[in-house]
């Protein structure tokens, strides 16, 4: 278990008898990873667009199944200022 889910739960309780995912510290679109990728960002050292890359990819359909196009534009986006940043096209 890591330090960040030993702090937080993984659910927020609404009632006795509800339960709602916790959408600030564990939301379902990366608790589903093993891995999450908040735990291979920050095991890896990446800096933000890489960071950004990996966290749109590993999304990608799953927080809005409508939205999996524009998730993948929003990694193509990141990486392509990534390598302009290093000095590429």
């Amino acid at each position: 278990m890591s330090e960040r889910d030993s702090l937080h739960s993984t659910m927020v309780r609404l009632d006795s008898s509800e339960v709602a995912p916790d959408m600030v510290n564990r939301p379902p679109h990366y608790a589903r990873l093993s891995p999450e990728p908040i735990d291979v960002i920050e095991s890896w050292g990446l800096t933000f667009h890489p960071a950004q890359v990996l966290k749109y990819i590993a999304r990608a359909g799953f927080k809005d199944p409508a939205k999996l196009l524009e998730d993948l534009y929003k990694a193509r986006f990141y990486l392509n200022r990534w390598i302009r940043k290093l000095g590429g096209e």
